[in-house]
């Protein structure tokens, strides 16, 4: 087990280290949340719209458009110097590689998404004390679910012309459950303190489940072929 988890390790570690050295990924993803809050800022008209009643739809759909820049190029390293077949003739579970990738990715967002939040916090006065921790574990839960999914499609679509375009095409319809209940949990957080989002949390937590389940299942498939 240690063994496996070290391979897992290895395969995220990798990935961090060339993102930390380039940033290319996070320097997009960054840009695009903080002009995506400006953007939202001066385009809602306030006297219609209350801003905090809108604030959790914009945190998920910034959350999938931002973390749509960064998981389109999960394999473009590797596609473009050859890497991928000496990845795949290393003595490396084709899971590890795949739960190492989904790691790496999740560090990435999540820092992403962290600044999605604080982003749209000072842009829409968000309060985000009253349900700080439920918060975190709603957006931390989604974040995977959705690297857990957007990991695979990423290695189904590297290997076509079109390559990013086609990601959220694939995506897109099967991220409704999650962009549905987190942002209605993320939303009850935001307008009560104490509340329970027990359901919804389930509800997201089933779905994360299953899209590790389907990518450690599938994900040999893929890169096989």
């Amino acid at each position: 087990m240690k063994g496996y988890l070290r391979q897992v390790w290895a395969v995220a570690g990798k990935d961090l280290r060339v993102e930390w050295r380039t940033r290319e990924r996070f320097a997009s993803m960054a840009s695009f949340v903080v002009l995506s809050g400006i953007l939202f800022n001066y385009a809602i008209e306030r006297s219609v719209v209350q801003p905090g009643q809108i604030a959790s739809g914009l945190i998920w759909m910034i959350l999938v458009f931002a973390g749509l820049l960064g998981l389109g190029r999960t394999f473009e390293l590797e596609k473009e110097e050859g890497a991928i077949q000496g990845l795949l003739v290393a003595p490396v579970p084709r899971d590890a590689i795949y739960l190492g990738k989904v790691l790496a990715n999740a560090v990435l967002l999540g820092t992403v998404v962290i600044l999605t939040v604080f982003v749209i916090a000072f842009f829409f006065q968000v309060d985000l004390t009253a349900n700080a921790g439920s918060l975190a574990v709603v957006l931390a839960v989604g974040t995977l679910g959705f690297v857990a999914l957007g990991t695979l499609f990423s290695g189904i679509t590297a290997g076509t012309r079109m390559g990013e375009t086609l990601l959220p095409v694939l995506l897109f319809p099967l991220l409704v459950p999650l962009i549905v209940f987190g942002a209605n949990a993320t939303a009850l957080l935001l307008a009560f303190p104490g509340v329970d989002v027990g359901g919804n949390l389930r509800i997201l937590t089933a779905f994360t489940l299953g899209g590790l389940v389907a990518g450690v299942g599938l994900f040999r498939y893929i890169v096989e072929d």
